[in-house]
């Protein structure tokens, strides 16, 4: 298969929308991306073209990013990009959308506090992680990676993986330079 990857800089210019869906849940925003040059006759920054595009968030990318971006927020998205196409009354049209597999603030422009989603250990009866998380309809073997192979380093404990102690800390001081 083909992916088309992608990375847009951009800002979000409207408010992420969180669907249920039969095969999922799905996160949907608009972002521009508006490219800026020198005019060294302005002697200024100006605007040239936006670039628009729909991104769909799927699975708990989607929570995360329902839960964290908003209306105006600069982000970096990832993904593959594809097009829709359809039929109305007015003849053929089309649209181009990103499947993001990573979508982040720009710390360029601004800060944030970032809060690491805790993996917990199902109930019994409750399903498994990884069959918890969700997938877009068209979304292939070939365009995911196989999440069986995900690490499970935290989910029976929540202990550190490499335990440190205040001696652990303690800096190796760099032996002096000889002068010859």
């Amino acid at each position: 298969m083909n992916d088309t990857d992608i990375t847009i800089v951009g800002n979000v210019v409207d408010t992420p929308r969180r669907n249920r869906l039969s095969n999922g849940s799905v996160t949907n925003f608009r972002m521009a991306s508006t490219a800026r040059r020198f005019d060294p006759e302005a002697k200024d920054f100006v605007d040239s073209s936006t670039f628009w595009i729909d991104v769909a968030c799927w699975g708990e990318l989607g929570g995360n990013v329902s839960r964290s971006v908003s209306k105006g927020d600069p982000v970096i998205v990832r993904g593959f990009i594809s097009t829709d196409s359809w039929e109305t009354e007015a003849g053929r049209r089309s649209a181009s959308k990103v499947r993001a597999v990573a979508v982040g603030l720009n710390l360029a422009r601004g800060h944030a506090d970032f809060h690491k989603q805790a993996r917990t250990v199902p109930a019994a009866g409750a399903p498994a992680a990884e069959e918890a998380l969700e997938a877009p309809p068209d979304a292939g073997e070939e365009s995911f990676d196989d999440l069986s192979d995900r690490s499970t380093d935290y989910v029976e404990a929540s202990a550190a993986l490499y335990p440190t102690t205040a001696d652990d800390l303690v800096a190796e001081r760099a032996p002096e330079p000889t002068l010859t």
